[in-house]
């Protein structure tokens, strides 16, 4: 039996499944959505309560902390009750919270309070959909969704900000609250199309999902206030959380889970790829600035494109991934990524739109691997384990935006980076952005490398072809 065969469910394929579809793309654009909207409303909401940056940014932090978290806990309980019952709780705990934060919009605190609730409910739709798509639907229809799935995070992601910042220049950034109460509507066709699945054994493990919500929030601490006291706090707690779910009688995750070697792989790669993008989207616009003399509409003009057709190609590779395999989408996003990191890095200070283009090969392979490298995880996880592990695979890349971008703003700060070494440039301004491009090019490779040495170079049978 191979390994999708193993993870095959009674009800995958089942007409009224299928009818759920379109409500998994709705509900993954308002959650994905949500993430962005708010970062450009800060100044906003700074002048308003007249706070500093590190006040303000709790609006943020506090709902990227249990988003994070979120994800892991849903996706743990989606071992044990049924995923309908847990995507109502968590889509209207998200509507509580965006009703809550529009009504008390006048007191900081309940803005906080309110972001939390968006940051726990909204954490139950990425996490959901994936244990849905992997519980539900065959191998074939899988690898199609999962593209489907991030073209429509893509679109979500490159409009965030845009809309975000429309909606809080012409009205007030407290109708940025109301953004994701469209979301309610799924909530009865979720209740009609899901299976009522009967409770499993098991229970949550309360100390251990404590001990991760430590380490996930002082690891976010660590990158936002930079302080090792964080980051030396968090290294214990991950080392206490190690002890708990190694002698708890029912842990949070079963240690076994991270003894599969391809799933560790795919953790580290995961981290490495979401992160090294995210940092990338945060450099170019500042080398843009400062290096082009753009303005905010034109280094939107230049990224655009890029965003634009992550949303195109996300659909291409979910069919690539059916008919060639996911671990030959991996390795096509890997080497587009890679080369659209070399060109950028090559080009700063020539015309602009080299690194307009590049960036399109950027987004296009970010797709491949998104869409890849989640059905490459899926295919590596017994049944039993699907939930909390694609809700670690989720927070991990999640997280890693943060992280690797707050170390990559810090060497920008530092200027680590500002000396000759790549070969193509000569300007003493581009050393910087340049050097630094050329380095997350290098950690891209060094992914490919892993991947090989741990899949292997054969591609696996496509979804579609007969056993």
């Amino acid at each position: 039996m191979n390994i999708v065969e193993s993870n095959a469910n009674p009800v995958a394929g089942s007409p009224g499944i299928k009818k759920s579809v379109l409500w998994i793309y709705y509900v993954i654009f308002f959650a994905v959505l949500n993430e962005s909207v708010f970062n450009v409303s800060t100044p906003s909401i700074a002048q308003q309560f007249g706070l500093d940056a590190s006040g303000v940014s709790w609006v943020v932090t506090i709902f990227f902390i249990l988003f994070g978290i979120g994800m892991v806990v849903f996706g743990k309980l989606s071992d044990i009750y049924a995923v309908r019952k847990l995507i109502t709780i968590g889509i209207v705990l998200y509507s509580l919270g965006s009703a809550l934060g529009f009504v008390l919009q006048a007191w900081y605190p309940a803005v906080i309070v309110a972001r939390a609730l968006q940051g726990v409910g909204g954490s139950a739709i990425p996490a959901l959909v994936f244990v849905m798509v992997a519980r539900f639907f065959t191998a074939e229809e899988r690898g199609k969704m999962f593209g489907v799935i991030t073209s429509t995070a893509s679109f979500a992601v490159g409009i965030g900000p845009v809309f975000g910042g429309y909606v809080a220049g012409s009205l007030h950034w407290a109708y940025l609250f109301l953004i994701p109460l469209p979301v309610l509507v799924a909530v009865p066709f979720f209740r009609k199309y899901l299976p009522n699945e009967e409770r499993k054994a098991g229970n949550l493990d309360l100390i251990g999902t404590v001990l991760l919500g430590v380490v996930v929030s002082l690891v976010v601490l660590f990158t936002t206030e930079g302080s090792w006291i964080y980051l030396l706090a968090a290294f214990a707690a991950l080392l206490l959380f190690i002890v708990r779910i190694r002698s708890a009688k029912e842990p949070f995750v079963d240690p076994g889970l991270f003894s599969n070697p391809l799933y560790r792989t795919g953790l580290i790669i995961g981290f490495l790829i979401f992160g090294t993008v995210m940092s990338v989207m945060f450099v170019i616009p500042l080398m843009l600035s400062k290096m082009y003399g753009l303005s905010t509409e034109n280094i939107g003009l230049v990224m655009f494109p890029g965003a634009i057709s992550a949303v195109i190609f996300g659909r291409v590779a979910g069919n690539m991934t059916v008919k060639r395999g996911s671990h030959f989408v991996v390795y096509l996003g890997l080497a587009l990524i890679s080369l659209s990191l070399l060109v950028q890095s090559s080009s700063i200070g020539m015309w602009v739109w080299y690194i307009g283009v590049a960036l399109i090969m950027m987004y296009i392979g970010f797709s491949f691997v998104q869409t890849a490298l989640t059905e490459s995880v899926t295919q590596i996880l017994p049944s039993h384990q699907i939930g909390v592990g694609m809700g670690f695979f989720n927070m991990t890349s999640t997280i890693s935006g943060a992280v690797v971008t707050a170390l990559v703003a810090k060497a920008l700060e530092q200027r680590l980076f500002a000396f000759p070494l790549h070969p193509l440039l000569s300007e003493a301004r581009a050393y910087l952005y340049g050097n630094l491009i050329l380095f997350l090019c290098v950690v891209v490779v060094a992914s490919a490398l892993l991947y090989w040495m741990s899949f292997g170079r054969k591609v696996p049978r496509p979804a579609n072809e007969p056993v």
